[in-house]
C-alpha cells in the first residue's frame, strides 16, 4: 500500500485492538480506566495496557493513550500515576484535552509526545500554532472544518489528525455542556449521556431528532485529503464493537489503495441514517439522522462475515533462519528480521538411529509460523552427517527464537522516556469578591450595564456602540472561527476604536490577542477546572479567567490561584456550540421561533451568530440569593443573552439587593457537580 498518511483506529477492548491491528491499521488509540473521554468503554487496566502496547509494537503499530478529559485538583496525583504507568508500558503518545494535565505530563515525562485532543476545540491556524509553540507534537482538528480550512492548518510544522469516519457530535467537541447540565454526566469528563440523540423539535414533532447528525464518513475523499498533508486519518468509535473497527480500517486501506470503499457494508455495520461529508464539502444540508431499527437489523446480518476478516494474524515481516547442527556441539538456531537477530541453543544432537535429519526436514518445522507476525523467508543449514533432531526439539527451538525476536522487535518499536517525580508547586492567593462583570450580546443592551466593573460585548457589536466606556470594555470574538483573518481585522478595528481587553474563549485567541497587543481574559470555553490549568494560562498572559461552570463552588473555593478568577453567576448558559443550525434544518430560517423543545416539552433558546448558533440551557442560572456562598473568587459575571434592557436592570438590582428565590431557575452545577 503506497500510503504516507497514518490510519488511526479506535479500541475500547483488547478484541477491538486485535481487530484493528490484524486488518492493517498503522496506529491505535485506547483509554485507561480513568481520564478517558469514553469512560463507558471497557478500556484498559495497567496489565492490559502493557499487553496492548507489546501487541502493537510487535506488529509495527503505534499506540496512543487518550487522557482527554478535564481533571480536578484532587485527581492530580492519580493522573500522574496513570501517565507514568502508561509510559512505562510503552505508550507512544498521550492525547490530552486539559492543558493543566499536559503540564503534569511534561513535569513527570519531559520527552513525552503530547497530542492536542479534538476536545481542545482547535479549528484555526493560530490554535494549531499555539499548541506547536507549547511543545505539542500533534493537533486533532475539530470535525466541523472544510477542506479549505484543513489545508490552511496543514504544513505549519505540527502534525494534524482528522476524523474521517464515525459518530458526529452536534456540538463542537469540548464545548458541549448539555449532558452535564441535564444529568451531571459531563462530555468533558468522558461520561456524556448523549441527550442530543433523543427527540428535539422546533415545531412540536414527536419524531424529530433535531440535534442528531448522521455519522461522518470522508472515506471517498482520502486520496485527495492525503494531498493536503494530513498526518493521520482517525476513525471514531472506542465504544463500538470489533467488527465496526475492522470494517472501517479495511475501508480506509481500500480507499487509499485507489479502490472504492463498500459504503453499504459500513452502513450495515453501524450508521445513523447513512453518512455525511457536509462539513468537509461545505454542504450542510441533509446532515441530520438517527439510529433506526433498520440499521440495527442490517448490522446483525453482516457481523459474522467481518469477524472472519480480523481473526487471522497479520504478517508484518519475513524471517530468515540459520541453524547449526554439528557433532558434539549444542544446536544453534538464529532468526533474523528487519535488522534484528536472535539466537537460541539446544541440546547436543544425538547420532541418528534410523533416518538422519536434513535441511528439508528442518525447514518444514521452521516454516510453521501460524499465529505469528512472520512469513518464512528461507533457511541456511549447517548439518553434519548422521545426526538426529526430533520435530519436538526443532519446534521448541523455533518457539524460543521467535519469542526472543518478538521481544527485540517490541523493544525496538517502544519509546524510551526519562522520568521525574511529580513535583509542581503552586502559589495560593486567596481572593475576595469585589467585582461584577456583565456580558451582553448586543449594542442595544449597553446602557443597561454601564454600572458594571467590566462589560463583555461581542466585537462586532462593540463597533456599533456610541460612546462606549472604553476602560470597562472586554471585546468577545466569535466562539467558532470560520475566517481567522477576517476576525483579526475586526479585532484590529476594535483596537483602533479604543478597546484594550480581549475575552479568550478559545486558545487561538491567546495567540491572536497577544500579537495584537490586547490584555487577555480567559472565558468559560477554556474549561479551566484545576489549579494546574489556571497556572498554565497565567504563564500564557491571562490576567484573569472564568472557572468552568461544570465544577462545584467548593472545588472552586479550594483551587490554588495566582491570577484573579471568577464565575458565571447568572445566565442562560450556552449548553452547545453548533456549526449547523437545527431549526434551519427542520423548519427553515423564515419559520424560526428561536426555541427547541425536548420530549418533555421543556424549551431551549437558540441564539444565532451569523456562522454558528448556540443552544442555551432551558433555565437561567441564578445565584443572587447565594452570593455569600461564593468564596475565593474576585468577580462574578452576569451572562445576558436576549434579555431586554428592562429585564437586565431588574436582574442587576436583584444581585445588588436580593429579595428571595426566583421560580424556574437552576443553580447549575455549582452544588451538584459532575460525576
Amino acid at each position: 500500500m503506497m500510503n504516507n498518511t497514518e490510519i488511526l483506529a479506535p479500541a475500547g477492548s483488547m478484541e477491538s485492538l486485535t481487530a484493528a491491528v490484524n486488518c492493517g491499521t498503522d496506529a491505535v488509540y485506547i483509554g485507561g480506566k480513568n481520564f478517558s473521554a469514553r469512560q463507558n468503554a471497557a478500556n484498559f487496566d495497567s496489565e492490559e495496557l502493557k499487553k496492548a502496547a507489546d501487541f502493537c509494537h510487535l506488529h509495527d503499530v503505534k499506540l496512543y493513550m487518550t487522557v482527554n478529559t478535564i481533571i480536578l485538583d484532587n485527581q492530580a496525583h492519580d493522573f500522574a500515576e496513570l501517565i507514568e504507568t502508561s509510559a512505562r508500558a510503552g505508550v507512544d503518545a498521550f492525547i490530552v484535552q486539559d492543558l493543566g494535565a499536559a503540564e503534569i505530563i511534561r513535569n513527570i515525562i519531559p520527552d513525552a509526545n503530547i497530542h492536542g485532543s479534538t476536545q481542545m476545540s482547535v479549528h484555526t491556524v493560530n490554535g494549531a500554532l499555539f499548541l506547536k509553540e507549547k511543545g505539542f507534537k500533534r493537533v486533532v482538528l475539530s470535525r466541523e472544518l472544510s477542506e479549505k480550512q484543513i489545508k490552511k492548518i496543514c504544513g505549519l510544522g505540527i502534525e494534524t489528525e482528522v476524523f474521517v469516519h464515525g459518530a458526529l457530535c452536534m456540538s463542537l467537541s469540548g464545548q458541549c455542556y448539555l449532558s452535564s447540565l441535564i444529568g451531571q454526566r459531563s462530555a468533558n469528563r468522558g461520561l456524556c449521556a448523549q441527550p442530543c440523540r433523543l427527540p428535539y423539535s422546533a415545531c412540536g414533532s414527536h419524531d424529530a431528532a433535531a440535534l442528531s447528525l448522521k455519522d461522518l464518513s470522508l472515506l471517498n475523499h482520502l486520496i485527495q485529503m492525503q494531498s493536503l498533508g494530513i498526518t493521520s486519518f482517525k476513525i471514531e468509535g472506542r465504544m463500538k464493537r470489533p467488527e465496526y473497527v475492522a470494517s472501517a480500517v479495511m475501508a480506509c486501506i481500500r480507499s487509499l489503495d485507489g479502490g472504492t470503499p463498500d459504503m453499504s457494508l459500513l452502513k450495515a455495520v453501524f450508521s445513523r441514517s447513512g453518512f455525511t461529508d457536509g462539513y468537509y464539502t461545505g454542504h450542510l444540508e441533509n446532515m441530520f439522522g438517527c439510529r433506526e431499527k433498520e440499521d440495527v437489523i442490517a448490522a446483525a446480518k453482516i457481523l459474522p462475515v467481518i469477524r472472519k476478516e480480523y481473526s487471522r494474524e497479520i504478517k508484518t515481516c519475513t524471517v530468515h533462519f540459520h541453524i547449526s547442527v554439528l557433532k558434539g556441539m549444542p544446536v544453534v538456531l538464529t532468526a533474523s528480521c528487519q535488522g534484528e537477530q536472535a539466537s537460541v541453543f539446544g541440546e547436543v544432537p544425538c547420532k541418528a538411529v534410523k533416518r538422519p535429519i536434513d535441511a528439508d526436514y528442518i525447514q518444514r518445522q521452521l516454516a510453521k509460523l501460524g499465529g505469528t507476525v512472520y512469513e518464512f523467508g528461507g533457511l541456511i543449514a549447517e548439518i553434519d552427517d548422521g545426526l538426529m533432531l526430533s520435530a519436538k526439539d526443532v519446534n521448541e527451538l523455533r518457539r524460543e527464537v521467535i519469542e526472543k525476536l518478538n521481544q527485540k522487535k517490541i523493544k525496538k518499536n517502544a519509546p524510551e522516556y526519562s522520568f521525574n517525580a511529580f513535583d509542581i508547586s503552586l502559589c495560593d492567593k486567596r481572593e475576595t469578591l469585589c467585582q461584577t462583570r456583565m456580558r451582553i450580546s448586543s449594542a442595544s443592551q449597553l446602557d443597561a450595564v454601564r454600572t458594571a466593573d467590566f462589560i463583555i460585548i461581542p466585537a462586532e457589536e462593540f463597533l456599533k456602540c456610541q460612546k462606549p466606556p472604553l476602560s470597562k470594555i472586554i471585546v468577545e470574538p466569535p466562539r467558532f472561527i470560520d475566517d481567522e483573518e477576517k476576525i483579526c481585522a475586526i479585532l484590529e478595528k476594535c483596537m483602533e476604536k479604543g478597546a484594550r481587553h480581549l475575552m479568550c474563549n478559545n486558545i487561538s485567541y491567546i495567540r491572536t490577542g497577544g500579537q495584537l497587543g490586547f490584555r487577555l481574559h480567559g472565558d468559560f470555553g477554556l474549561n479551566i477546572s484545576n489549579s494546574y490549568s489556571l497556572d498554565f494560562f497565567r504563564k500564557q498572559g491571562l490576567e484573569d479567567a472564568l472557572i468552568s461552570f461544570e465544577i462545584k463552588l467548593s472545588q472552586i473555593n479550594a483551587m490554588k490561584k495566582n491570577i484573579a478568577t471568577g464565575i458565571i453567576a447568572y445566565g442562560y448558559l450556552p449548553a452547545m456550540l453548533l456549526k449547523n443550525c437545527p431549526i434551519k434544518n427542520e423548519v427553515g430560517c423564515k419559520n424560526c421561533g428561536k426555541l427547541l423543545a425536548d420530549r418533555t416539552g421543556r424549551t431551549n433558546k437558540i441564539v444565532c451568530y451569523k456562522n454558528y448558533t448556540e443552544l442555551l440551557n432551558s433555565q437561567p442560572l441564578y445565584l443572587a440569593d447565594r452570593k455569600d456562598e461564593i468564596k475565593n473568587v474576585s468577580f462574578i459575571t452576569l451572562y445576558f443573552t436576549d434579555e431586554s434592557p428592562a429585564q437586565i436592570a431588574s436582574i442587576i438590582e436583584e444581585y445588588k439587593n436580593p429579595k428571595g428565590i426566583r421560580n424556574n431557575i437552576t443553580r447549575g452545577l455549582y452544588y451538584r457537580g459532575i460525576i
